[in-house]
C-alpha cells in the first residue's frame, strides 16, 4: 500500500503532471494571429508579450521584412495573402493596399482618441497610424573626424566632394525610408531639383542598403562614417555608447507612419481586430514613444534621449496620397539611375 508519504507523492505527481496538461491545452487552444509588419526585429518580442498578456487567447505570429519587401509581397500576394492584419507598415504602402481594395475598414475602439489627421479619411478608416518614423543622418563622429570630414548640417551638404565614397544610403525600392527621403526631396524642391540632387549625392554614395537602418548601423559600426537613415535607430545606437550624431538636415524631413490595417480576406478577423484594438490604446501608444518621438495619441509622447531637438518643427507636410500615386514610376526610375551602387539582395 505504501507509506502516506509516497502517497502524498504520487498525488502530487498526478496533481503536476494534469496541470502541465492543461498548460499544454490551453496553449495549443491559443488563436494565431498572423501578422506583416516592418517594424524593428529587437522591439516585436516586447509588443507581442505585451498584447498577449492583454489579450491571453491570442499568439502573434510575425511576417517581419524590410518596408519594401512586405509591400511587394503583399501586392504581389493579393487576395490570397495569409496575413490577417498588417502592422507597423508605412502609411504610403498601406493607401496602396487600399486602393487595390486589399483593406477592411474598421475603426478600433477608441481610435476617436488619436488625431484624426493621422490616419486614413474614409469612415471607418482603412488604416490607422501609430507613429512616425523621421528621416535623418547619422555620422560617426570619431570616424568622420580621423577622415578629416566635416560634420553636414544640410543635404546638399552631401554633394561636396569631400564625402566621396563614405556615405550609405537605403535603397527605396526596398527600405520605406529610402523611399521617404526620395519623395520628400521631391516635395521640397520639386521632381526636376531632386533628380539633379539625386545624380549628384549618387556619386558620393558607397553603397545602397535594403534596410532603413542598415545605414545607421553602419556608421555606428564605422564601415561608413555617415548614413542617410532615421532619427530612432542613430537614438538608439547613441543611447547604447555608439560614437553616433544624429543630424536633422536644415531644409526639411521626410517621414511616414507606421500604421495598421486589416486584411479583407484575414481568416483570423476577430484577431486582427483585438490587436487593432489594443493598437491604439494608451498603453501600446506609451511603447510607441519609447523608441519614437511623435505618436498616434496626442498629449502622450514625451521627448526620446539623443533625438535630435524640436525634430517635429523640421517635419515636412507629406502628400502621402502622392507619394503612394507615384510610387511605381518614382522607383524604376531610381533603378534606371542608381540601382548599380545597391548592396546584393
Amino acid at each position: 500500500m505504501g507509506t502516506v508519504a509516497q502517497t502524498f507523492g504520487r498525488i502530487a505527481g498526478f496533481a503536476a503532471v494534469a496541470t502541465l496538461a492543461i498548460g499544454i491545452e490551453a496553449a495549443a487552444a491559443r488563436e494565431k494571429i498572423t501578422v506583416y509588419t516592418a517594424v524593428e526585429p529587437e522591439e516585436l518580442t516586447g509588443f507581442a508579450e505585451a498584447f498577449e498578456a492583454d489579450n491571453p487567447d491570442y499568439e502573434i505570429q510575425w511576417v517581419r521584412d524590410s518596408t519594401g519587401v512586405i509591400t511587394a509581397k503583399l501586392l504581389a500576394e493579393g487576395e490570397n495573402s495569409p496575413a490577417d492584419i498588417v502592422w507597423g507598415l508605412a502609411a504610403t504602402s498601406l493607401l496602396m493596399m487600399a486602393d487595390r481594395g486589399l483593406l477592411e475598414g474598421y475603426a478600433p475602439a477608441g481610435v476617436d482618441k488619436l488625431s484624426p489627421a493621422l490616419m486614413d479619411k474614409q469612415s471607418p478608416p482603412r488604416w490607422v497610424g501609430q507613429r512616425a518614423w523621421v528621416a535623418s543622418l547619422c555620422v560617426n563622429t570619431y570616424e568622420a573626424e580621423a577622415k578629416g570630414l566635416p560634420m553636414p548640417t544640410s543635404w546638399q551638404d552631401l554633394l561636396k566632394p569631400v564625402y566621396k565614397g563614405h556615405i550609405v544610403m537605403p535603397n527605396p525600392a526596398s527600405s520605406g525610408t529610402g523611399f521617404l527621403d526620395v519623395s520628400s526631396w521631391m516635395q521640397i524642391w520639386g521632381e526636376d531639383m531632386a533628380w539633379s540632387y539625386m545624380d549628384g549625392l549618387h556619386e558620393n554614395i558607397g553603397i545602397y542598403t535594403h534596410s532603413g537602418s542598415a545605414p545607421c548601423k553602419m556608421a555606428g559600426r564605422g564601415e561608413y562614417p555617415i548614413g542617410v537613415s532615421f532619427a530612432y535607430k542613430g537614438a538608439q545606437l547613441k543611447s547604447d555608447g555608439a560614437p553616433v550624431a544624429v543630424i536633422a538636415p536644415s531644409e526639411g524631413l521626410g517621414w511616414d507612419l507606421e500604421s495598421f490595417g486589416i486584411m479583407k480576406t484575414a481568416k483570423n478577423k476577430a484577431g486582427a481586430k483585438a490587436f487593432a484594438d489594443w493598437s491604439v490604446t494608451e498603453k501600446a501608444n506609451r511603447m510607441y514613444n519609447e523608441a519614437y518621438a511623435v505618436v498616434a495619441m496626442p498629449g502622450i509622447a514625451k521627448p526620446v534621449d539623443n533625438f535630435p531637438e524640436n525634430i517635429q518643427d523640421k517635419m515636412i507636410d507629406n502628400d502621402f496620397g502622392w507619394a503612394a500615386e507615384n510610387r511605381k514610376r518614382i522607383l524604376e526610375e531610381w533603378e534606371k539611375r542608381y540601382g548599380s551602387k545597391s548592396a546584393p539582395k
